[in-house]
């Protein structure tokens, strides 16, 4: 993280309550958005396209789910989610990559609790044949929203061990 936003050991690091107020400042002005879509003109410009493949997935942000802030309450947006036996609080950042380059094309957010396959439409650019996803994203191409793409998908089947399905 210190290597992204270029900050040395040596240097202090901003704090939680800073990134949130940066991000709230993002959403207030509707920056985010605009700015993604810059980066990716910027790539483009550089020769770097979205091919015909798109791998999909989604990662669960942190929030801390404390109630010692100004407000005595915990951030409205964030939810807790179950993910194997731990319970995370936060929320969850969805992505969209080219499968040949690993450009980043789509990003949307979710309160953690929201299951990965009810995003995976908006995070396919349109041009894609086929795309790839974990298990989270099994019966995607059974989803109303999803029935009328032309997209072979990619998808493992969950493998339950020791576990019988018969009940």
């Amino acid at each position: 993280m210190r290597r992204f936003i270029g900050l040395r050991l040596s240097d202090p690091f901003p704090g939680e309550t800073t990134i949130l107020n940066f991000r709230h400042l993002l959403e207030e002005h509707e920056l985010g958005q605009v700015l993604f879509e810059e980066i990716n003109r910027h790539l483009e410009s550089q020769g770097l396209r979205l091919r015909e493949g798109t791998i999909v997935d989604a990662s669960i942000i942190e929030a801390p789910s404390s109630t010692k802030n100004r407000a005595g309450e915990r951030d409205p947006e964030m939810r807790q989610t179950k993910k194997g036996n731990e319970w995370h609080f936060g929320m969850k950042v969805h992505i969209g990559a080219d499968a040949e380059t690993g450009v980043v094309h789509s990003v949307t957010t979710t309160p953690a609790n929201v299951h990965d396959v009810t995003e995976a439409h908006r995070l396919l650019h349109g041009g894609e044949n086929r795309v790839w996803g974990d298990a989270g994203y099994q019966g995607v191409d059974k989803r109303l929203e999803n029935r009328e793409l032309d997209v072979d998908w990619q998808v493992p089947l969950m493998v339950v061990v020791g576990h019988n399905r018969s009940r």
